[in-house]
């Protein structure tokens, strides 16, 4: 009689199931790529706009830096002709 070969049906069983696994997860890859190129995009929320500051502070604070001398004249004159157009 043949004697079973326990250890060889073992590798071709385990074989066939690491293949099958390996195209299972394939297909399911495809799948989940094919459905996330239909999806909808996620919402995207805009910016909060930061809060305007009142001219006549920025005014101050400009003067303020002007005073402890971080700005020059020239800088001053230059940050403080743009705040007084923006208004």
């Amino acid at each position: 009689m043949f004697r079973r070969r326990p250890l060889a049906r073992a590798a071709v069983v385990g074989g066939t199931a690491y293949v099958a696994g390996k195209a299972g997860a394939k297909a399911g890859a495809n799948q989940a790529a094919e459905q996330q190129q239909y999806a909808e995009p996620a919402p995207v929320a805009p910016a909060p706009a930061a809060p305007a500051k009142d001219p006549m502070e920025q005014l101050k604070d400009l003067a303020a830096l002007h005073e402890q001398g971080v700005l020059t004249d020239a800088e001053f004159e230059i940050q403080k002709t743009k705040i007084l157009q923006s208004m």
